[in-house]
């Protein structure tokens, strides 16, 4: 993960071992939590996929899976206020232990309209796991209960999931 710099140079924040190391991590404080329980991962399109993928693999519980998109921009990358669901769930999570998985937690708009969502769908219980939290830019209060890093407000650069 790099952030801009100077004259266009790049710093280098987090790198593939500590954030591999972290994911690992997160998924043992998971696995305690929920220990014994089944637990349904849904993964908040597009951003979170990969990073659910690290973090499922590292889970020893009985995990269920699932996607759910949001949109708050209209045309072009102007915020338009109104957010839409984009991909829905496909199975209901009445009753079920539910654990959200965001890639980055920023302003929080889209998050609040999230969770309200998901706790209309009547959860057993609903935590969040964030692979970087961007607090200095919250608007809405999010709650976050695993976050892999924290992030000051700064533009950064993503490598491909592929190298």
């Amino acid at each position: 993960m790099r952030k801009s710099g100077p004259a266009g140079g790049l710093k280098l924040l987090l790198t593939r071992q500590k954030i591999a190391r972290r994911v690992r991590a997160m998924a043992g404080e998971i696995n305690k939590d929920f220990r014994g329980r089944p637990l349904h991962v849904i993964g908040i399109l597009k951003g979170s996929w990969v990073f659910m993928a690290d973090l499922v693999r590292h889970l020893e519980l009985d995990v269920t899976v699932d996607f759910l998109g949001f949109a708050s921009y209209g045309a072009g990358s102007v915020p338009s206020g109104a957010i839409r669901i984009t991909k829905d769930l496909e199975t209901s999570i009445e009753g079920l232990d539910v654990l959200v998985v965001e890639d980055i937690l920023d302003t929080g708009g889209t998050f609040k309209h999230l969770e309200r969502f998901l706790a209309a769908h009547h959860p057993r219980s609903l935590k969040v796991v964030a692979l970087l939290n961007k607090s200095s830019r919250r608007i809405e209060p999010v709650r976050a209960d695993y976050i892999g890093r924290n992030l000051p407000d700064i533009h950064f650069l993503r490598p491909s999931p592929r190298k």
